[in-house]
């Protein structure tokens, strides 16, 4: 049986006190939402933080309000089961709530929260494991080891992003709101990721995400779609968020696409994006932008079911996603 590390619990009443516990504990301390990532990660040793700050009891955390703006602000406590019935995100962010609804399972998603899907830790097949089994490959790279087992020649953790929600937030061009000791900081979501399985986020380690911000509803539609091999709880092996802005005319004025599970954060589609510009979304249109996703999907030796089948399924999930944003 795979049993916690020894460690102490706090319950701080402010983020203040919050970010305060974590300057203070430094590196030893982490902040735990619904626990869903952070106690099994600490059970197989990847993370063993001698202080964790639980962020239960901090207030205004777990609502979602509508702005005056139309832009919706979701606390980073909300549980993701809350959000996915949500009928104003159902309503107005519908691909926003499929992709929680895509998250794990029913049971998991009641204990999990958006904040802990926003910052779920990579993941690999030579790091998802026991301590037991990965000492007996001498580790790897991201946790105790020097080097990364699927690309061993590499200076770099080719782990992989695999939450649902990033791929989507990001398309959208939402923002994260953090907060730490010197005050609060409003960023793009998709600045809050970079392209490495170890340092996957630019947030500071006392940084306290306690928003995500979606932009108003207007002139776009987006989708979600992913590829596991149970359709019931798995990790996306892709998942694909798209976005497209119209003009009155129905022609496409700007478009994200995100490719998740595919690298180390979710990588835009530059290319499929450049091909649907000035156009409208015809079958062709979105045939020609899908075929140009497969070169970006980077997919490597590091999750389930086989690499290059898994890149040359990229533009057909492309194609897909852009074809749920008519």
């Amino acid at each position: 049986m795979l049993r916690l590390p020894t460690f102490s619990y706090h319950r701080p009443k402010t983020a203040a006190e919050a970010v305060r516990l974590k300057k203070e504990h430094g590196k030893d301390a982490m902040f735990v939402a619904g626990g869903t990532d952070l106690y099994p990660n600490m059970k197989r040793r990847h993370q063993t933080p001698t202080h964790v700050i639980s962020l239960q009891d901090v207030p205004g955390l777990a609502s979602v309000d509508v702005q005056q703006d139309g832009t919706v602000a979701i606390g980073a406590m909300c549980r993701l089961s809350d959000l996915e019935r949500h009928a104003h995100l159902l309503a107005h962010y519908p691909a926003f709530a499929h992709a929680v609804k895509e998250i794990s399972t029913p049971l998991l998603r009641n204990m999990g929260t958006i904040g802990g899907n926003l910052l779920l830790d990579t993941r690999c097949t030579y790091y998802d494991q026991s301590h037991e089994w990965r000492e007996s490959i001498d580790f790897c790279m991201k946790k105790d080891g020097a080097i990364c087992w699927v690309a061993p020649g590499s200076p770099r953790c080719w782990a992989v992003q695999s939450s649902d929600t990033v791929p989507v937030v990001c398309a959208i061009e939402a923002k994260v709101e953090l907060v730490s000791p010197e005050g609060s900081r409003t960023i793009a979501a998709s600045d809050l990721y970079r392209d490495d399985g170890i340092q996957y986020l630019t947030k500071k380690p006392e940084e306290l995400l306690t928003r995500l911000l979606l932009p108003a509803p207007g002139n776009w539609k987006a989708s979600y779609l992913k590829l596991r091999r149970r359709d019931t709880f798995d990790f996306p092996v892709l998942g694909v968020g798209a976005c497209v802005w119209t003009d009155a005319q129905g022609v496409v004025t700007k478009a994200s696409i995100r490719l998740g599970g595919a690298g180390s954060f979710a990588i835009p589609a530059v290319d499929a994006e450049k091909a649907l510009l000035g156009h409208k979304l015809t079958d062709e249109v979105i045939a020609a932008a899908g075929e140009k996703a497969m070169k970006p999907a980077r997919t490597m030796d590091n999750t389930d079911l086989d690499v290059y089948w898994r890149r040359k399924v990229a533009p057909v999930f492309v194609a897909r996603a852009l074809l749920a944003c008519k």
